[in-house]
């Protein structure tokens, strides 16, 4: 019989040799690499209105929100909201990893095709994993090949036995690119399929109020037409959670079937009670994103004129590509030495290793001068090596 711990030694050493071991390290220096895109996590505002609500509720919400975890801050949170986003319904889970985890194992099904682009988000990859459906990548931002997807099925399933559920993030995290959303909802109009698109990384940022990619990209009533909007608290709201905005019978269907939903306690209720601050918060913040965006054009033209290798980012995040798990690790390290916090990222996060470089609105110009001042150094040192 295999000796367990030996097993994992053995484990942890061919990712120690590949140069992919991972470690949990405390945050210091310039953020470059949270995703606190508006700055919201230390927001004197923000701190200032929790001061005043904090003795309003337990430390812990004690249960699921269909047992005693749910409040009141709950369900006024998901009005705001779903009005916010211009929706009909929505619903407040724990993370926006269960978000997208619990919705594609609730409306999959092994009877399903679920269309993916290759590069979604784990939470989603693992959601239509754990629900059996039928998976079908299509290449990265590739609507052309989805569409090819899409023809092949409906020969395949002429009577259109088996559902079809197309998702994708419409900004991607590790290279800060979109999808044609226009052509998605196009081809949804003459496909019928099921859409879901995880707007994580866009709201707070893009469209008016930052309301997120949809609203700069597509008229309203293609927006109502979108099955399924999945949206996390944890990133430029400043705090932690997911929210799905659907129809009212969808978010009726998920409370009722939705295992993590239903299983898992509550959300703390002061996440809630702050969510609603935030949102009012970043209606009045077009000062700050207009400055995230050019801070971000600088630092990509800059990095260009330099040198340097990046995505096709069209966004506030910008990955710098490396050739190899090693360099990506050297200049992580270096520049966290010199007070820059950038992470390297991997494979198999990613199959190219590289920087991961995401802007705030708390950074200024001078920042982005040094980070690519020190880039240029670090390359230099890397070299010579």
């Amino acid at each position: 019989m295999a000796n367990h711990w030996e097993e994992v030694q053995k484990k942890l050493d061919s990712i120690r040799e590949k140069q992919l071991f991972r470690e949990t390290k405390v945050y210091q220096g310039i953020d470059f690499c949270s995703n606190d895109y508006m700055g919201l996590t230390s927001n004197p505002r923000m701190l200032e209105f929790f001061q005043s609500r904090k003795n309003l509720y337990p430390f812990g919400s004690t249960a699921s929100r269909l047992v005693r975890g749910n409040t009141s801050s709950m369900d006024r949170f998901e009005s705001e909201f779903v009005h916010f986003v211009e929706g009909e319904a929505a619903l407040l889970v724990s993370t926006g990893f269960t978000a997208n985890f619990g919705l594609l194992d609730s409306i999959a099904a092994p009877d399903c095709f679920v269309f993916t682009d290759r590069l979604n988000h784990a939470s989603i990859l693992d959601g239509i994993r754990i629900s059996g459906a039928k998976k079908k990548y299509y290449n990265h931002l590739d609507l052309n090949h989805l569409r090819t997807l899409l023809e092949k099925a409906d020969l395949e399933d002429p009577n259109r036995k088996h559902k079809r559920i197309v998702v994708t993030e419409t900004l991607f995290s590790m290279d800060g690119d979109s999808p044609d959303l226009k052509t998605l909802l196009s081809l949804k109009k003459e496909f019928g399929f099921v859409l879901v698109l995880d707007e994580a990384h866009t709201l707070g940022i893009y469209g008016p109020s930052g309301k997120g990619l949809v609203f700069r990209d597509l008229t309203l009533s293609e927006i109502q037409s979108i099955d399924y909007r999945v949206y996390t608290l944890g990133k430029s709201l400043g705090l932690e959670g997911g929210i799905i905005v659907t129809k009212k019978i969808g978010r009726d269907h998920l409370v009722n079937v939705m295992r993590p939903f239903i299983f898992s306690t509550a959300p703390l209720p002061m996440v809630s009670e702050l969510a609603s601050f935030a949102l009012s918060l970043l209606s009045s913040m077009d000062k700050e994103r207009e400055t995230l965006l050019t801070l971000a054009k600088e630092l990509k033209n800059s990095l260009e004129e330099n040198g340097f290798v990046l995505t096709n980012s069209t966004s506030h995040i910008i990955p710098v590509l490396l050739t190899t798990e090693k360099e990506a690790l050297f200049f992580a390290n270096s520049l966290q030495e010199r007070g820059l916090d950038v992470r390297a990222i991997r494979p198999p996060t990613v199959s190219t290793p590289r920087l991961r470089i995401s802007l705030n609105a708390k950074l200024g110009l001078s920042d982005i001068q040094t980070l690519v001042k020190e880039l240029i150094l670090i390359r230099e040192k890397w070299n010579s090596l």
